[in-house]
């Protein structure tokens, strides 16, 4: 806004689906979304005369989170996936204290809530597992970190960019011997953080020229920006995947 004067940008929060829905039914220019559109929201999209063109805009960490009391520094998928599905529900289990563990997540309709099901909870593989029927489920990444601040017990997860001083980021590992890798914009330029993924937004085919504009300064000089957000430009990405927007 401060180099086309002209323009006003507006956002809505609300979720990955939240914001595709809003793209299917015409009024919005761009949905931003953590996860990639559905089919059955593409064909949607189609049913209304819309045809989605995807960009990838940023790159995000997943960063999984404790109350700065919890002393437990490390934690493997597999333990993860457990802590969500209730195999494992004491903090005495991962080397914490003998407390209950009170799992966060965010709802259904956050992109962020399917990747970190998709991934984490079922960990890539074609299955039907599901968060424990007791997940606290919050509309917002702010609540997950309120939640977090006020009970030494939780455990949750946040996009990288909106982890606050006074909560504890968990190292992950793929596998139980490690490595644990802090989330950053170096461990997700080179693959070692296990939990990362792209961000996307979605336009219609045509749009106008004002939001190809800001699309062209998103993927441009607007990647300046991204780090200080809390994410990762899409430098190292474009160069070790070969996507072209």
């Amino acid at each position: 806004m401060q180099i086309e004067s002209g323009v006003r940008i507006s956002v809505t929060g609300g979720g990955s689906g939240t914001g595709i829905a809003a793209l299917i039914n015409g009024t919005v220019d761009i949905a931003n979304a953590s996860r990639e559109i559905k089919n059955e929201e593409r064909e949607a999209a189609r049913r209304n005369g819309i045809e989605p063109v995807e960009r990838i805009v940023a790159l995000d960490a997943i960063a999984v989170l404790v109350n700065p009391q919890n002393p437990v520094e490390r934690l493997s998928l597999q333990q993860i996936s457990d802590i969500y599905t209730r195999k494992i529900t004491n903090w005495r289990d991962v080397g914490g204290e003998d407390r209950p563990i009170v799992l966060l997540s965010r709802e259904s309709n956050s992109g962020t809530y399917v990747y970190f099901l998709e991934q984490v909870v079922r960990m890539g593989e074609d299955s039907d597992l599901l968060f424990a029927p007791d997940t606290l489920l919050l509309p917002s990444s702010e609540g997950i970190i309120e939640e977090l601040r006020q009970n030494p017990n939780t455990i949750g997860y946040d996009g990288l960019g909106y982890v606050t001083d006074d909560v504890k980021v968990i190292a992950v590992s793929r596998e139980a011997e490690g490595p644990y890798v802090m989330p950053s914009v170096a461990t997700v330029n080179d693959n070692s953080y296990p939990i990362s993924r792209p961000l996307y937004m979605y336009t219609d085919k045509d749009p106008s020229d004002r939001v190809l504009a800001y699309l062209d300064w998103i993927l441009g000089d607007g990647q300046s920006v991204v780090d200080d957000l809390g994410f990762v430009p899409l430098g190292e990405y474009v160069a070790r995947a070969d996507v072209a927007n």
